[in-house]
Formats: structure tokens, sequence, C-alpha cells
């Protein structure tokens, strides 16, 4: 099992004045799989995510990724097993704007001490990957939203992580560019990379093998579900 969450919660502010963003959870995610996180804004899907992703700790509960009980690491032993094992789609992209496509590919392997030279080719393998190699140099200001967002996603696997989390990945793209995005997860996920998509779309979380329903801060669904074939207009806004 690669995520077991046991009874995670998220309280926030000081005893007397706390609000829950999220309730007592539990839940299991097998390696390989591809699941949806879904809600409307406010429902507690991004604090679950942050959960999962070790960018936050639960209130109460225990999280275990590949057997590790994450509640209990020190602030740098989640940093490295964010660096080593996760990877992180945003809907802004947040790549840097002075540097080219591929620098900001390569990034994660800096963090990690990787030398200079298989710093860059293993960036240009990234990119080869999201069919963006021959845009390597260019600034993020000369690529399309979905070429920045295909930049994420290749700066995001460059590592080989285990667990791919990406949060609303085509919020900010228009339908042509979201359903490129779709097919390249989808293609990474057969790949045997495990993801974890937040998302309010139905058109995107039906790529999605199981889908968690957030309401109100509570996990009220978990449910299977057959992935659907992109269509032209599923990925309208």
């Amino acid at each position: 099992m690669l995520i077991a969450a046991r009874g995670i919660s998220r309280v926030y502010g000081a005893e007397g004045a706390q609000a829950t963003a999220l309730k007592a959870t539990s839940f299991e995610i097998a390696a390989g799989e591809f699941v949806a996180i879904v809600g409307a804004s406010g429902s507690g899907k991004s604090t679950l995510m942050n959960l999962l992703g070790l960018l936050d700790r639960p209130s109460s509960g225990s999280l275990f990724f590949d057997g590790r009980n994450c509640s209990t690491l020190r602030d740098d032993e989640c940093a490295r097993l964010r660096n080593q094992r996760i990877g992180f789609v945003f809907q802004s992209y947040l790549l840097l704007p002075r540097l080219s496509a591929w620098r900001n590919v390569e990034l994660p392997l800096i963090y990690a001490g990787t030398p200079k030279d298989e710093r860059r080719q293993r960036a240009l393998e990234a990119m080869d990957r999201v069919g963006l190699r021959a845009k390597a140099d260019r600034s993020p200001a000369q690529l399309s939203g979905g070429e920045q967002q295909r930049v994420a996603i290749a700066r995001a696997i460059i590592g080989e992580p285990a667990l791919l989390l990406a949060d609303e990945p085509t919020g900010a793209l228009d339908s042509v560019a979201g359903r490129g995005v779709l097919e390249l997860l989808n293609s990474i996920h057969r790949q045997g990379c495990t993801i974890i998509m937040v998302t309010h779309d139905p058109g995107v979380a039906s790529q999605a093998q199981r889908v968690l329903t957030m309401r109100d801060g509570e996990l009220v669904g978990d449910c299977p579900q057959a992935r659907m074939a992109l269509g032209p207009m599923e990925m309208a806004q």
C-alpha cells in the first residue's frame, strides 16, 4: 500500500477559535492507482492534498507513505521524502520566469545534489517525454499555457517519483490544452506512476479509476469508476 490515512484531520487556529478544515478521515491508496479528489471550493480537498504531499501535518491521526509513518518524521525527513518520492503539478505552473524551460525542469535535481551534466541530460529526457524537447531553451513567457503545464509536469517527473500530485492541472487551460495535459497524465500513469488529482471538473475526474468526494471537510464518497475516453467537449470550463 503506497498511502494509508488513519483518522487524519486538520484543525487551524488556537483553542477556542478553531476551524476544522478536514474531519477525521481514513482510506488507502495502492501503488499504481489514478485517484481524483473532487469537491466544491472549501470542501477540504486541497487540505487533504497538502497532507498527502507532506506539505502539511495532520492535527490528529497518522499518515503512512510506503510503510513509513510520516506523522513522526522531522521536517527535514519530510522534505527529503518529498524530493525523492513525490512530484507536484499546480494550476499556476509555478515556473521561474528567468530560467529556460529545461532549467526549470532540472530544479529538483539541483536540490538533490545531482551533478550538472547529469541534470541537463535528464532534464532534456524529461522534456522529450512531454513532447517539448525542441523548446527546451525557451523561457516560460515564450510558451503557451498548455506548454508551460507540460514543462511543470516534466519537472514533477524528472525524479521518477512514486506519486504525482496534480492540483487542478487543467484549471487554467482551454479545452484543447487541457485535453493534451490529461492525455499526458494518462500516459505517465500507464508507465506505473500513482496519480492523485484534485479537480472540481467532472470531465477531468472521469479520467481517474477512483473518485474521493469531499464535502464540508469530510470524505463523503469513495467510489471506483470506469475511466472515460476523452471527448472534444469534456474539458469545457
